[in-house]
């Protein structure tokens, strides 16, 4: 499955109202390559942070507002700390997430690093975070953090879609905001399960059948 999602200019989107189930169009370009069921798709946009996030609420955006920027900025960067993926050292994550990407787990002390049995954790640095709307079919709105990949794209933490930008809007699968597995308090991937699973994203890639991205 392939998308396709290119940068926003916020200022020229339609105003419409919240809840209303509508296609995101951002100016000046056409945006999304639809290869999927609609049905399976919704509503999306992602920010590098919620600065960003809060602008654009302000020029009445069409289906989020600054409290809801706030809340799902706070969630996502919950879900980061709580799946993000974590490894032995900090050359491995490098290897998976890009040079200057990594740093090292912020939720573990010395005592937890050994208690683990595995040392200290490095993980991917939080780049931004997508918002997802359910509003037009009865159901809220979702978000997940978003993290670099090796050849500089942006993912989700569970690495089985990737995005060319992570400052846009479009239309995404529903299975995008799927939680990934919980990695913290265990013990970090070393370079042989790095090896084992074919990299980051390639195990969550062969469990949903296919890997879909944003943009080129």
């Amino acid at each position: 499955m392939t998308e396709a999602f290119s940068n926003s200019d916020p200022g020229k989107r339609p105003t419409r109202k919240r809840g209303r189930h509508v296609a995101l169009v951002l100016a000046g370009t056409a945006t999304l390559a639809l290869a999927a069921c609609e049905d399976d798709r919704m509503d999306a946009q992602s920010f590098p942070d919620l600065e960003s996030c809060i602008a654009a609420s302000k020029q009445e955006t069409l289906w989020f507002t600054e409290e809801d920027c706030r809340k799902n900025f706070a969630a996502a960067q919950q879900e980061f700390m709580e799946t993000a993926p974590r490894y032995e050292s900090k050359e491995l994550c490098e290897q998976e997430h890009g040079a200057g990407n990594c740093g090292g787990d912020p939720t573990q002390t010395t005592q937890e690093a050994q208690n683990s049995g595995g040392g200290f954790s490095f993980m991917p640095l939080l780049v931004g975070y997508m918002m997802g709307s359910m509003l037009s079919r009865g159901g809220g709105i979702f978000s997940q953090p978003m993290v670099n990949t090796a050849d500089g794209r942006y993912s989700t933490p569970k690495g089985d879609q990737s995005f060319a930008s992570n400052r846009g809007a479009g239309k995404v699968s529903a299975t995008t905001f799927q939680r990934a597995p919980s990695t913290i308090g265990k013990p970090p991937m070393s370079a042989a399960q790095v090896s084992q699973r074919g990299g980051f994203g390639a195990s969550s890639t062969a469990r949903s059948g296919g890997r879909s991205s944003f943009g080129g």
